[in-house]
């Protein structure tokens, strides 16, 4: 298999923004600009009360001065694994950019009425759909799950309250990490430190 050259771009530190939250937003910007397939497409990883790790994609839903927050089953394996360590790491990857960002940090419920507020944005197929999944569980096959989401749509036509069981985590970060990738896999990355003092910024080898 022929080797990707990364030759897009680099990062310069005199180039970076001061505070990690602007420059991921500049980033994540400039990915929609190019129309990047899901720039808000997110891996995180979580680990369980043992140590094992796991990881899945989910979508950010929201970028505030104190973190990166998104919407899942409490009751699932993300889930349960948040509520047993409290922390947590998200990248995000954006390969038409030849970049990525990593931002690790503690993990913690957003408020009801911020989980509220999303909830009621969404279309009621996709509230129907969370509603009636029993996320992470075992089930019988696709058509006892069909038969849930009918049973909801029967209780509820056209809005569904949000479930206590369902809501937004919000990942306050002390660690960001931009990389750009380079000729000759000299990548290019740049940390955000988050210290008492502020952020402290350094460039890693790659």
């Amino acid at each position: 298999m022929d080797r990707y050259e990364y030759t897009r771009n680099n990062l310069n530190s005199q180039d970076l923004l001061k505070n990690p939250f602007d420059q991921f937003a500049r980033w994540l910007q400039e990915a929609i600009s190019e129309k990047v397939v899901e720039p808000t497409a997110m891996c995180l990883s979580t680990v369980d009360a043992e140590g094992h790790p796991s990881s899945r994609i989910v979508l950010l839903r929201g970028q505030d001065e104190l973190g990166f927050i998104f919407f899942t089953n409490y009751l699932s394996r993300k889930g349960s694994e948040i509520e047993a360590t409290h922390h947590g790491c998200l990248n995000f990857w954006w390969g038409a950019l030849e970049r990525q960002i990593r931002i690790e940090g503690t993990l913690e419920k957003v408020s009801d009425d911020e989980s509220d507020e999303y909830w009621n944005t969404r279309p009621y197929e996709s509230q129907v759909a969370s509603a009636a999944s029993p996320q992470s569980r075992e089930i019988r096959s696709r058509e006892s799950l069909q038969a849930l989401v009918e049973e909801v749509q029967r209780q509820h036509p056209g809005h569904v309250d949000r479930p206590k069981t369902w809501g937004g985590y919000r990942l306050l970060p002390d660690y960001f990490e931009f990389w750009q990738g380079g000729p000759a896999r000299l990548h290019d990355r740049i940390v955000f430190l988050k210290l008492v003092a502020g952020w402290q910024i350094k460039r890693l080898a790659p």
